[in-house]
């Protein structure tokens, strides 16, 4: 695995941190949460532009922005309770489908 992965990976996590912390902020009504969201995505966007040095733009976004959709639902799920219904399960399947099929094109 190249560098630029491993910062896609970091972008992901960050991104996905930093969503966490916008539901968590209460809409800023939390301190910790609500700066967070700022430090989270600035890590975000720093590693994805460190990340796209190598990768290609169409691979990289795709990736980043359907695995962040991905994590963000299954947390949404998880932890927040959020509902599971069939649409949604199948919408996050075809999330996960697309970026395979974006990755398998290049």
């Amino acid at each position: 695995m190249s560098i630029s992965w491993i910062y896609l990976i970091a972008a992901i996590i960050f991104e996905v941190s930093g969503t966490t912390c916008m539901k968590l902020s209460q809409g800023f009504t939390k301190i910790g949460p609500s700066v967070l969201i700022f430090v989270f995505y600035g890590l975000c966007f720093t590693f994805l532009t460190l990340a796209l040095k190598r990768l290609e733009v169409s691979v990289a976004y795709s990736v980043w922005a359907g695995l962040g959709t991905v994590l963000i639902a299954i947390i949404g799920i998880i932890w927040f309770r959020e509902s599971a219904t069939f649409i949604k399960l199948m919408s996050i399947a075809l999330i996960v489908i697309g970026v395979i099929g974006i990755n398998a094109s290049q």
